[in-house]
């Protein structure tokens, strides 16, 4: 018996050993498993972010080859023609270059430090066709002048944002991006979503390209000029394409309206590539602004998330 007991414990620890070794062996492949995914997932991610890359150069590629083609940019040339998914290695990649300069550039209400007033006669034509306050321009391009002179009627510097709940100071410069303007007097949520698909920042003031300005846009632009008779050369430019200033002009309707060739152009500098680029089971986004000044274009900024 005393013999059969010791073999018994000897079988257990045995079996305790051999279940001990199986649960390390299971925990250490469970380990590495986890370990070659997140490794997998690293180089998916790494892989991506080339393709994205890669993407930005192939549309300034694009757009240098597209400026030695001619002096207009429209809705018509092969830039502008959003593309459907490409295969890549182990993934796919889509992407569309857009036209930034048909928006109305907040910055152009200040020009060297100093308030525009036809820019902001322009923007307030704009947010009153929208069903916005006027006042919002005058709100905006104190937030940007150089000075700390409040304008009327609407205006705010420093005194009205220093009484804030989070007191702050009037930024006195140029937008940096879209998201300051929660900072700015009266631009609440709503309004900006409201302005979002007729506005933009851009680092230098310009003229509006309008081949790509919406009808409200080209209203606010060209003074005196109804938002039917705007929405009528939107349709038309569809079918043609404005080649220049001068064609814009014949095709205005007559009666007295008001633009500045400053004001307008038929071709564009700004450029924003947006694209999505899905390797194994990686994704990133990739958005840049461009510049296009003379050859190849330049990046403004860029973001890969």
């Amino acid at each position: 018996m005393k013999r059969f007991g010791q073999n018994g414990v000897a079988l257990v620890l045995v079996m305790l050993i051999v279940a001990l070794a199986t649960t390390l062996a299971a925990f250490m492949t469970a380990r590495q498993n986890l370990w070659q995914r997140q490794i997998e997932s690293q180089l998916d991610r790494a892989q991506a972010r080339r393709v994205g890359i890669a993407a930005v150069d192939w549309a300034r590629a694009v757009l240098a080859d597209d400026a030695r083609a001619g002096n207009s940019d429209h809705e018509k040339e092969i830039w502008a023609m959003r593309l459907p998914a490409m295969p890549v290695e182990n993934g796919e990649i889509n992407g569309m270059i857009e036209d930034r300069q048909g928006l109305f550039n907040l910055n152009n209400l200040v020009r060297n430090g100093a308030t525009s007033a036809p820019d902001v006669a322009q923007f307030r034509r704009l947010l009153e066709m929208l069903g916005l306050s006027g006042e919002l321009a005058t709100a905006l391009s104190d937030w940007m002048d150089a000075d700390s002179e409040t304008a009327y009627p609407g205006g705010a510097e420093d005194l009205y944002y220093l009484a804030q709940a989070r007191p702050y100071r009037a930024a006195n410069r140029p937008l940096a991006e879209m998201g300051d303007l929660a900072l700015v007097k009266g631009f609440d949520g709503r309004t900006v979503e409201t302005l979002r698909a007729y506005i933009t920042v851009l680092p230098d003031p310009g003229p509006i390209n309008v081949n790509f300005a919406p009808p409200e846009v080209l209203a606010a632009v060209a003074q005196n000029l109804t938002l039917a008779d705007a929405r009528l050369l939107v349709q038309q430019r569809d079918g043609h394409p404005f080649k220049d200033v001068a064609d814009f002009r014949q095709r205005l309707p007559h009666g007295g309206v008001i633009v500045s060739d400053g004001n307008i152009s038929a071709s564009s500098q700004f450029f924003l590539v947006t694209g999505r680029a899905s390797i194994g089971g990686a994704q990133v986004s990739t958005n840049a602004l461009l510049r296009r000044a003379s050859g190849w274009p330049d990046v403004v900024w860029q973001t890969i998330q």
